[in-house]
């Protein structure tokens, strides 16, 4: 009776030694300390040194052993860019032969060659093997390879899914461009298929985070709130807890803010903002204190220290890039922050990054315009900073969500004759205006005379900056520009624009824009693990939703003006 469960158990036992076996082969040097030599050359920079020396190397051994060692050396010779002799190489090489790391760089140079003739379903044959399985040095690669052979099958979302996975283990430029090709693959999925393709991922699975960034900013609602890796927690411990609404603000804040400086203009209605949010919340509040950081990189440093010192548990601002840069590249954060404009990079962990970047509204009607399936577009810009950053934005999130830009026109403040531009372009069915209303108000009747009047138009929020006159905007009806909510909706602890406006200089005009900024900034602060586990939240520039990079994003609303007055239309 015991006779067959013993065979069992010596056949799993041996199932067992042999899974061990093969862990230990992917993980082990190669058995040859000459190979394990020249398979450093590769890591060294030296790949041709490499590949003579594993030849040589596979000169002096027999069957398996020299089997791998050629593996090796055409992995080394695909490296220094001799794909002849690779080709050359694995052509005596059978997989049989091999196991562990040689197996697997033998597959992966099989594949990257196919990939190179244009041959993805023999580079996927070869890349079956799980991705969790191959050794950590090769991990990356074969998860890029793997990417690159699905889209080429027309797998987009698996493509996708791919470079999610290996995303984690880029650094630099090469971690820039796999997100940038990420949004392109998502860009070209449909409303439909993305909505349901990204509700379908599992928790923890790296793509949801990319699938949400694409539906926020598509003005698509989140099937669930963003994953979140321990590392990208909020720590929110000293805080009170929160009260039925989410409401949990920190006990002690500082924000640091240019007061004096070039930067002092823009501070006051920001800091305004802040305090109509904070002064209009009738529960418990946190102490807060305003630390000037003359709008300095050095100043922004000397801020958050001082802040640290008095002992806040929450940090909000600074507000200029090089501010933000500084505080951000500190080697530790012993308080958390949520800076006010966006970085050279994502926000470290534990902190959060805020800001209403020209990038932002370059994505945004990007995004408005393939909603709506216009494909050609003429691109309208200011030439100072902010027109230029957003019609950057622009042409790369309209490229790749599959849209063409078939010209880019740049603009002086006194705007000049682009007649002959515009009907350069040819037909076109959007036209993006980067400008300011006075600008856009010389653009409207020029585009309509040389042919581009029955195009979409779409302006970035810069259009509201000269506007106000009734009769002076009926020359900018029928544009539409991404709005602040407050401005078309209630806010709740926030009385309307008008109102505002009336009672406070800083709420009107283009200081409103700044004003709403700073309000939404209090309302983040206090509504953070809200935003950070549940979803959205109803702010005055937007709704918001904070991504696992612990960046806020922004969904606007949408207005148009009609008569020569802004006019709130459906999102």
């Amino acid at each position: 009776m015991n006779k067959p469960v013993a065979r069992i158990s010596a056949l799993s036992l041996s199932l067992l030694l042999m899974a061990g076996c093969a862990t230990t082969s992917l993980t082990s040097a190669p058995e040859s300390p000459a190979q394990a030599q020249a398979l450093a050359l590769i890591d060294q920079g030296k790949p041709r040194d490499a590949a003579v020396q594993l030849e040589a190397v596979a000169n002096t051994l027999k069957g398996s052993a020299r089997a791998a060692a050629l593996a090796d050396a055409a992995f080394a010779w695909h490296e220094a860019g001799d794909n002849a002799r690779a080709r050359s190489l694995l052509a005596q090489v059978t997989a049989r032969q091999l196991s562990g790391a040689s197996q697997q760089r033998f597959h992966l140079t099989t594949a990257e060659l196919a990939l190179a003739d244009k041959q993805p379903a023999q580079a996927l044959a070869a890349l079956k093997e799980s991705a969790d399985t191959v050794a950590p040095q090769l991990r990356t690669r074969w998860q890029l390879a793997r990417a690159d052979a699905l889209a080429a099958n027309g797998d987009i979302v698996g493509a996708a899914q791919e470079r999610a996975r290996a995303h984690a283990a880029l650094t630099g430029k090469a971690r820039s461009d796999n997100q940038q090709t990420i949004a392109s693959l998502l860009g070209s999925l449909d409303d439909a298929t993305l909505r349901s393709r990204a509700a379908a991922l599992p928790a923890n699975e790296p793509l949801y985070n990319f699938a949400g960034r694409a539906l926020i900013a598509r003005g698509l609602p989140l099937p669930r709130p963003f994953d979140r890796e321990q590392a990208t927690q909020f720590d929110t411990s000293k805080r009170p807890p929160a009260a039925r609404d989410g409401y949990r603000p920190p006990v002690k804040m500082a924000v640091l803010l240019p007061l004096s400086g070039r930067l002092a203009t823009a501070a006051q209605p920001v800091r305004d903002g802040l305090l109509s949010g904070y002064y209009g919340e009738s529960r418990q509040r946190p102490d807060i204190q305003f630390i000037d950081t003359a709008g300095t990189a050095a100043g922004a440093v000397a801020a958050y220290d001082k802040a640290v010192g008095a002992g806040v548990d929450f940090i909000v601002g600074p507000l200029g890039r090089d501010e933000v840069d500084a505080v951000f590249g500190r080697a530790q954060l012993p308080v958390p922050v949520l800076a006010l404009n966006r970085g050279k990079s994502s926000p470290p962990a534990g902190s959060a990054g805020f800001s209403l970047a020209p990038e932002d509204d370059g994505i945004i009607a990007a995004e408005y315009l393939r909603g709506r399936e216009r494909t050609k577009v003429l691109v309208v810009h200011s030439n100072d900073d902010n027109g230029r950053r957003a019609a950057a934005a622009f042409r790369e999130r309209f490229t790749q969500r599959g849209g063409q830009v078939v010209a880019t026109i740049g603009v002086n403040e006194a705007v000049g004759d682009i007649g002959a531009q515009v009907r350069a372009a040819g037909t076109v069915e959007g036209v993006l205006l980067a400008v300011k209303a006075p600008q856009a108000r010389a653009l409207a009747p020029q585009l309509a005379l040389a042919g581009a009047g029955g195009a979409t138009r779409v302006g970035t929020s810069q259009l509201t900056i000269g506007a106000g006159k009734v009769e002076d905007d009926m020359a900018l009806d029928g544009i539409v520009y991404p709005n602040e909510a407050w401005n078309v909706r209630s806010v709740a602890g926030l009385p309307s624009a008008s109102t505002a406006g009336q009672i406070l200089p800083n709420a009107r005009g283009a200081a409103g824009r700044l004003f709403a900024f700073g309000f939404d900034a209090w309302k983040i602060s206090a509504y953070l693990d809200k935003m950070a586990n549940e979803g959205g939240l109803d702010g005055a520039t937007g709704t918001l939703f904070l991504d696992s990079n612990g960046n806020v994003l922004r969904v606007p609303a949408w207005s148009t003006f009609s008569g020569g007055r802004p006019m709130p239309i459906a999102n």
